[in-house]
């Protein structure tokens, strides 16, 4: 199947808010911007297996911050029938089009984008309708092709955000295709983990090598009481290089419903503030080193759960 060569035109960024911007630098090291590593377009899965960890959350988010830093970013909606990317962007009234229309032929690459009202460096594209079935012709080559489309674009985006289905069938293999890199998000319980390992093992089966983990909802006083596996537990069990810790914070759920990523808040929250640092991360290939105080003072534990997950 072949594609009408697509073109989108070059949009301008309105500058970020003064508070935000300031925000970020002073998180970052007095930066005004990272320094993005290798070449682009970046393609990255964000994935999970387990559904409910926060990954679409994630996703918006990661692509608000990147467009924040004027890194053009296309979020892709890759669920078939049960998109919600464009909930979390506001954009639920402004998807006509999508790329299963291109691919069949009756769009073009451009008209089934959606640029973000405020951020006009991110766009969103869905892979179907709701409720709605990708063509089986289709195939797990769906976002390669995709892909390689947004490539071809007179101005491609720095990164391609893909937004994976929960769960490891048909639509994980689609959604991780033409991945380069994966973000694994995953939760500070033993369900989301064991699913979390599974998924690091397929991916690394599929070729990807680039994978960090976001540990999402993490509460430090039950982290502190030993209630709850801290960031640094997960990351010795998942054997990953980790890309952020977001605090469990109830801006979060004000911030779906109203259909604005959390990094746009201002002031900022403390989980706005953790996915807003893991996207400098994610930019410069960088990973977390530091632990909280109260990780250090824990006794390490040994045994029990702990070693069901060893590869």
């Amino acid at each position: 199947m072949s594609f009408a060569p697509p073109r989108l035109l070059p949009l301008p960024l309105p500058p970020p808010p003064a508070r935000c911007a300031a925000v970020s630098a002073r998180h970052q090291g007095g930066r005004a911007a990272p320094e993005l590593s290798g070449p682009t377009p970046r393609v990255v899965v964000v994935t999970s297996g387990k559904g409910g960890v926060g990954k679409t959350t994630t996703t918006a988010n990661l692509a608000a911050s990147l467009a924040r830093l004027s890194l053009p970013a296309v979020a892709v909606d890759a669920d078939a029938g049960l998109r919600n990317l464009d909930l979390l962007l506001g954009l639920e009234n402004r998807v006509h089009l999508t790329a299963a229309d291109v691919l069949a032929g009756d769009c073009r690459l451009d008209q089934a984008l959606v640029r973000h009202r405020a951020l006009h460096d991110l766009h969103l594209l869905c892979l179907s309708k709701p409720r709605s079935k990708l063509p089986l012709a289709f195939g797990s080559k769906t976002l390669t092709w995709v892909a390689d489309a947004l490539r071809r674009l007179s101005n491609p985006p720095a990164f391609i955000l893909i937004d994976c289905p929960a769960g490891v069938d048909a639509g994980f293999v689609t959604a991780i295709a033409p991945a380069e890199e994966a973000v694994l998000v995953t939760t500070p319980d033993i369900t989301a983990l064991r699913d979390a390992d599974r998924v690091a093992g397929l991916l690394e089966c599929d070729g990807i090598k680039d994978i960090k983990i976001i540990v999402n909802r993490v509460r430090p006083d039950l982290v502190k009481g030993e209630d709850m596996m801290s960031a640094l537990d997960v990351q010795e069990m998942l054997g990953l290089p980790l890309l952020g810790v977001v605090p469990e914070d109830a801006e979060v759920i004000r911030s779906t419903n109203r259909g604005v990523p959390l990094v746009l808040n201002d002031p900022p929250t403390p989980a706005g503030l953790a996915l807003e640092q893991a996207t400098w991360r994610l930019v410069e290939r960088d990973a977390m080193t530091a632990v909280m105080v109260e990780e250090q003072e824990r006794p390490k534990k040994k045994g029990g759960f702990f070693s069901f997950f060893s590869r």
